[in-house]
């Protein structure tokens, strides 16, 4: 067996990831500007940045932290809290907020993330969903790796409430990411037919990519993480929605009390500042992310794996996903990111199961915050082909150490 050069990989994955640079730093300018001008049109002062207690009446950090929000996603409210215990947390009561017994959802973009598919109770039923409740569900499959539009337009009738885009690739091993631009395209087909949709979009994973986000190309409400990119890595819980105004009450009425919605809500201990501190970094933390994800992608790709994205293709969320073919291998990825981490690298992950999904996950994670996927991470079902989702990276420079360790420990393709 030919012994591999891995300073030649790493060279011509340095390359991969430098081609791409102009156009990272242009969209991160992009969004930092927005940020910042949002925290000044919104007179941040650090008064705002104080914790509060107690019901949390008039906690003007928290909402001050909505109308920032508002706009720099261009919608006319937002929800930004820490009693958001995740992202599928902020999803479900979104979609919960908003949806009643009777009324339609349809996933135009396949089968959703595994934890999405609890919330929805499709394809099992489960107590509590959306399904439980009465709600329809119906589920276009995706035509490759895009939405066939003529197809949207056929299954989306006057009588469907809600239409459900996921952004990101899960773990699906057959589609990509959704550009923004795409996403603009099946809202305009889904409300060619019915002008009053609800277009919904979860944007796990893929906020301050592009310069664009989905709620500027017509999504009426969306959901996310703050221990994904919006976090930059500082937030150390929490969730967002934000959409027009009706809608995101809805939502707040869901997450505390109907009457209550989101005028209350402490703010506990140094969680306000970390919020705001951690979107004031998170278009270049962002950007740190998907240039470790690029320099995955080649690394792996001359080792002979079918990776996706390719390194040369453009990106719509921190994600790589890298096809292994085995169990051990999958294994061998997620220790060696471990044992490279800040965090419990003295820990060796093993499959387990894990609420909300279907299949034992192996999970890479020695991360400050637990489970914060903005951080270096890395994770996949046991299942075949053995995909690893490898996503994060705070900086390039730790990204580009636990990769190169992660390529020597896994090997070539036999």
């Amino acid at each position: 067996m030919t012994e591999v050069d891995y300073q030649a990989i790493e060279a011509y994955a340095l390359a991969e990831v430098a081609k791409h640079a102009p156009e990272l730093e242009a969209a991160a300018l992009v969004n930092t500007e927005k940020v910042i001008t949002a925290f000044r049109n919104n007179m941040v002062s650090d008064y705002y940045l104080k914790p509060t207690t107690g019901y949390g009446y008039s906690d003007v950090g928290r909402d001050t932290l909505d109308l920032i929000y508002a706009e720099i996603f261009k919608t006319e409210a937002a929800l930004v809290r820490s009693q958001f215990v995740s992202g599928t947390h902020a999803l479900a009561v979104a979609l919960l907020g908003n949806l009643r017994p009777g009324d339609e959802l349809i996933g135009l973009t396949g089968t959703p993330y595994d934890t999405m598919q609890s919330i929805i109770g499709y394809p099992v039923k489960t107590k509590g969903s959306l399904v439980d409740l009465g709600i329809t569900y119906k589920e276009l499959p995706m035509s490759g790796e895009h939405v066939d539009l003529e197809a949207v337009k056929k299954i989306v009738t006057k009588n469907t409430k809600m239409v459900h885009i996921q952004r990101s690739c899960g773990y699906s091993s057959l589609r990509k990411t959704i550009s923004v631009a795409e996403i603009g395209r099946i809202i305009a087909a889904a409300k060619e037919v019915n002008p009053d949709v609800i277009a919904y979009v979860d944007n796990c994973y893929g906020e301050f990519i592009e310069k664009q986000e989905p709620t500027e190309v017509g999504a009426d409400i969306m959901a996310g993480s703050l221990i994904k990119n919006l976090g930059g890595g500082l937030a150390p819980t929490g969730g967002y929605i934000v959409g027009r105004a009706d809608l995101v009450e809805n939502a707040s009425y869901r997450l505390t009390a109907p009457g209550l919605g989101g005028e209350m809500g402490a703010t506990l201990g140094d969680t306000q500042r970390e919020f705001y501190q951690g979107l004031f970094l998170a278009p270049h933390v962002v950007q740190q992310a998907v240039k470790t994800a690029i320099f995955a992608a080649a690394v792996f790709q001359k080792l002979g794996y079918e990776v996706k994205p390719l390194p040369q293709e453009a990106r719509h969320d921190i994600i790589q996903a890298i096809k292994l073919e085995s169990k051990k291998r999958l294994c061998d990825f997620c220790i060696a990111i471990q044992s490279n981490s800040p965090v419990d690298a003295h820990v060796e992950p093993v499959p387990a199961p894990l609420p909300g999904y279907q299949d034992d996950i192996v999970m890479a994670a020695g991360t400050f915050v637990q489970g914060a996927s903005i951080e270096l991470s890395a994770d996949g079902p046991c299942r075949e082909p053995y995909n690893v989702f490898f996503q994060g990276g705070l900086t390039f420079e730790h990204g580009r150490l636990a990769i190169m360790a992660a390529a020597k420990r896994v090997g070539p393709k036999e």
